[in-house]
């Protein structure tokens, strides 16, 4: 039986299933767990980390100075897929291997990119809180049935939005520098330029990596360039849309809406976004579905035992 002190600093492992604390405990891992109630710093995390070996981590600041600082390291798995909050080039420096969940949550946010689109293009949180205010209006929203889907980002989660927006008879059109055209056709999609789907899309869904690249990548440019009668999803990460510029374009009527599950800084406290009315938040919930919980628990817990026998993880990044 292994011996090692695993920390969890995140709320969502094992929360809806004992599955992936069974996989840890059945190892003969130790489990101590991060309170999440309180902020987390760097201070907090390195003391956190103290005799650690493998840590599984939601998004908290796993900095140069956090792994630099955690001589006894040896694992960091991600509650998810994104690894934006790990330094990978201090991890690799450090020898630190760094491993992350793809597949396990797809459907689940693919599933909300799609609810996005509806409860935005028919304005369901406002009609919601009309009804129960004693209103009774009629509000004239907008149809997906065919309709162009434009996304930037074709893995995964791309590839789920797609299949589902398919059964709405939608057109979809993709950019991923990453994908080629064959495996899209595969699945009815087009492939085409980035700035032929910004300006074709009716609804325009984000599903990209917030990379140095493509943070911001969809800015006042972009935005301008967009039907005033579309709509941008975004169920990946805050940092790829400029905020201030998506706020004007709002306001001054350059597209028709937003539904956003991603945020620059999280909770949005204090964002005017927060004002309107033709935006549709949720509090990052993509991959928070029973199931894909589950899942994520159990391939990050799989990843720490995996790479703690082995030296290799199930999924590694670094």
């Amino acid at each position: 039986m292994m011996k090692a002190k695993v920390l969890i600093a995140t709320r969502s492992f094992g929360s809806t299933s004992q599955k992936p604390w069974q996989v840890l405990a059945e190892a003969g891992c130790e489990t101590v767990r991060a309170d999440m109630s309180q902020k987390m710093t760097e201070e907090r995390l390195i003391e956190l980390l103290d005799g650690v070996e493998a840590a599984i981590v939601g998004m908290v600041p796993m900095t140069a100075r956090v792994l630099e600082n955690s001589p006894g390291l040896k694992v960091v798995s991600t509650h998810g897929v994104g690894v934006d909050h790990v330094d990978l080039e201090a991890a690799a420096r450090k020898g630190v291997i760094v491993a992350n969940c793809p597949g396990a949550n797809d459907q689940a946010v693919a599933d909300l990119a799609i609810g996005l689109m509806v409860a935005i293009a028919r304005q369901i949180p406002i009609v919601d809180q009309d009804v129960r205010s004693g209103k009774w209006g009629r509000y004239h929203g907008s149809e997906l049935w065919n309709k162009t889907l434009g996304l930037i980002g074709l893995g995964r989660i791309g590839r789920g939005v797609a299949k589902r927006a398919l059964g709405f008879d939608m057109q979809v059109l993709a950019y991923d520098p990453y994908v080629d055209e064959q495996l899209a056709g595969a699945i009815g999609v087009r492939m085409s330029s980035f700035e032929e789907v910004i300006s074709a899309a009716d609804f325009l869904s984000l599903h990209a990596a917030l990379t140095e690249e493509t943070r911001h990548m969809i800015g006042k440019s972009e935005l301008e360039n967009m039907k005033p009668s579309a709509f941008l999803i975004n169920t990946a990460r805050g940092g790829l849309v400029d905020e201030e510029a998506l706020y004007a374009a709002l306001v001054e009527g350059q597209l028709t809406g937003a539904a956003l599950d991603a945020f620059a800084a999280e909770p949005p406290i204090g964002s005017p976004l927060l004002q309107l009315e033709n935006v549709v938040l949720t509090p990052h919930i993509g991959a928070h579905t029973q199931e894909a919980i589950e899942r994520v628990g159990v391939l990050a817990a799989q990843n720490v035992v995996q790479a703690l026998q082995t030296g290799e993880p199930i999924h590694r990044v670094v």
